[in-house]
């Protein structure tokens, strides 16, 4: 583990860009840069197109360590370069953002209210990749939709085993139990998964984790997370929130940072100058700049 990376992480003040955008969501990531389905006719035209889109992003005056604490990575991009180098070693070696890497392969069927990751086959070969790529650590999301017990249980334990075999690598894995903030009962989904969280927290032993939650229907209602000795740090999702709502919500909840995905990138386009995509990206992460570190 890189010591200079864990502190800041852990102590530096900004928030982490999400660009992590897989083969499900690209479509409709790339429709809101304005580019659409008749610019690109396979995979691998449709990947080359969202990787420019994130190198423009990453290579960007406006995107450096200064705001932007670290950065979750789809593995395509991990595997491509910028400028010549690795994208890892670009992010932390240029611009001083921590780079990690979204290891889950999507949601399973809803089962029990939520749903639970798929299996991830060769995670332990993707790992050690990511070890040899430069990744600080890892993202890993699912999904709960309904306040039930066991169902969230099972995505608790669920993201703390694939923790610990994470965290068996020498990386720093982010557990990302997502609730839907259109849940008819989201508080108390809520309630459930902070007591799961806590209990699974006390067992994990002398690691630290990262947590990615959803922004809570009550403010601070995860400050024991927060201020919890084996949690390096607690992000926030955007969750389908405009970047307006979200940062507004954002900056009630103490010690809470930001990690937008669809927020951050809101307002870019493939059409824009060079000048004002700058610009805009500029004002965006101010924006959640700021709302991280109030």
């Amino acid at each position: 583990m890189n010591q200079q990376q864990f502190d800041k992480v852990g102590q530096g003040r900004g928030f982490i860009a999400a660009l992590d955008q897989s083969g499900g969501s690209t479509p409709k990531a790339l429709r809101l840069y304005g580019v659409d389905e008749s610019q690109y006719s396979n995979d691998t035209e449709m990947f080359d197109r969202i990787h420019e889109m994130r190198s423009r992003i990453i290579t960007s005056p406006a995107f450096t360590g200064e705001r932007v604490l670290g950065a979750i990575l789809f593995e395509q991009t991990m595997d491509r370069q910028i400028e010549g180098q690795d994208t890892g070693d670009y992010l932390w070696g240029v611009k001083g953002v921590v780079p990690f890497i979204k290891i889950d392969k999507g949601l399973a069927d809803e089962s029990d209210g939520v749903q639970i990751m798929k299996p991830m086959p060769g995670l332990d070969e993707l790992l050690d990749r990511s070890v040899k790529k430069g990744m600080f650590g890892t993202k890993e999301r699912s999904f709960i939709k309904l306040a039930n017990r066991d169902g969230i249980a099972a995505i608790v334990d669920q993201q703390f085993d694939v923790g610990r075999q994470v965290l068996s690598k020498g990386l720093v894995p982010i557990l990302e139990p997502e609730v839907d903030i259109h849940s008819p009962d989201k508080a108390k989904a809520e309630a459930l998964l902070k007591e799961a969280l806590l209990a699974g927290l006390d067992a994990l032993g002398d690691q630290h984790v990262m947590l990615k939650l959803t922004l809570p229907s009550e403010d601070n209602f995860y400050a024991e997370l927060v201020d919890h000795p084996k949690v390096l740090k607690v992000v926030a999702l955007s969750g389908g929130y405009t970047r307006d709502e979200a940062c507004a919500i954002l900056a009630r909840n103490r010690g809470v940072i930001a990690s937008f995905s669809r927020a951050l990138t809101e307002g870019l386009t493939a059409q824009q100058s060079d000048d004002e995509f700058n610009r805009v990206l500029d004002a965006s992460i101010e924006e959640i700049f700021q709302a991280s570190v109030r």
